[in-house]
């Protein structure tokens, strides 16, 4: 290929980047020097500077010259961006229909085996149809609940056949027991533990399924409250010293930002919640993502407010990583723990990671 060709090709390609044209999935590829990372035509990642960019007729050829895959378009995969319509289309279907259609119904909509889509669905949405069909029952329960329903009635309503089974499934979902939730949590037995760290102090309840709120706070009494409100009706006891490695592998969260230590959650919430705080926990350390971005990659764009909201609900700071939503303005947007907390964490983790692939969700 001669220089002028070479020069015309590279021009369509930056082209198609710059349209977030989504190509053949055997196009090319393009690098981005100053994160080192390379990608697919149409990711949703913030546009790169034309001069940092690099072209590459395939994923191999950009991985020979020392670049890393993309962890939101997948480019090492030429079937991720085709099947995300299908996947988010399934993810309609699950929330929508009683009972929920099964795996051969779905695989068979989106025109895959029975094997592939599930493989498909597990990657992008980060759990399997079964476990999601779950969630959106155990979101219907807790609605149901809330709304002061029947036990028994709210756990037919919300799509369990067996009561046998559906207190089994559904202790799992809410963290406890459904007429214990029904209760407030009364009666269930909450262990706290709470340590000094960057931000002021942290303190954890734990359950025995694993860490279902972590608090930040001025001060021990003040973190301590923030529990027990959270848990009104429940049994709560200071565990300080059988949970002290437990509340320094959380403070470390805060002290080394990206710290991957693994932490045991008992994540309490809506099917749609449970996404959204999955979508939060793929943002890496260094970099944020809009309410509008986070709408987008979940497959419902007009849905940045319910995001937001979702965001402000989550339980778990640091852990689950809200304080990477920001607007799509650039604004810090809220924070439960306090702006000033949200604005330390971020700064910390950019000192990491750059934040040249932060994605605003504007294009």
């Amino acid at each position: 290929m001669n220089t002028q060709t070479e020069s015309t090709t590279a021009e369509a390609r930056w082209a198609a980047v710059a349209a977030r044209e989504r190509t053949d999935t055997r196009a090319f590829r393009y690098g981005v020097r100053t994160t080192g990372i390379y990608c697919r035509p149409g990711c949703p990642s913030r546009l790169p500077r034309r001069e940092n960019v690099e072209f590459f007729d395939d994923w191999q050829a950009a991985e020979r010259a020392g670049y890393r895959p993309c962890r939101r378009c997948h480019p090492r995969n030429p079937s991720a961006a085709p099947h995300a319509a299908a996947v988010a289309a399934a993810c309609r279907r699950l929330e929508r229909e009683d009972p929920a259609p099964g795996l051969a119904d779905l695989a068979a909509d989106a025109g895959l085996s029975r094997w592939h889509f599930q493989r498909v669905f597990r990657r992008i949405v980060g759990v399997s149809p079964k476990q999601y069909a779950s969630a959106v029952r155990a979101g219907r329960l807790r609605e149901a609940l809330a709304a002061a329903h029947p036990v028994t009635e709210a756990l037919l309503d919300a799509g369990y056949g067996s009561l046998g089974h559906a207190y089994e499934d559904s202790a799992s979902r809410l963290g406890m027991t459904p007429t214990t939730f029904r209760a407030g949590g009364r009666g269930e037995h909450i262990r706290t533990a709470c340590a000094t760290c960057a931000l002021g102090w942290v303190g954890i309840g734990v359950t025995d399924r694993g860490i279902a709120a972590i608090e930040l706070a001025d001060s021990r009494a003040d973190a301590d409250a923030r529990l027990r409100a959270r848990f009104p009706r429940a049994r709560i006891e200071a565990d300080g010293g059988a949970l002290a490695d437990l509340v320094q592998a959380v403070a470390r969260r805060v002290e080394r930002p990206g710290d991957d230590a693994e932490l045991p959650l008992d994540i309490r919430g809506t099917a749609f919640q449970q996404r959204v705080w999955a979508e939060l926990q793929a943002i890496p350390p260094g970099r944020t993502a809009s309410y509008r971005a986070i709408a987008r990659r979940l497959g419902v764009p007009r849905a940045a407010r319910a995001v937001g909201r979702a965001v402000a609900a989550n339980p778990l700071a640091v852990a689950v990583p809200c304080h990477r939503a920001v607007r799509s303005d650039g604004g810090l947007g809220g924070y439960r723990w306090g702006e000033a907390r949200k604005r330390t964490l971020l700064a910390r983790e950019s000192e990491v990671t750059p934040h040249e692939d932060n994605d605003t969700g504007t294009d």
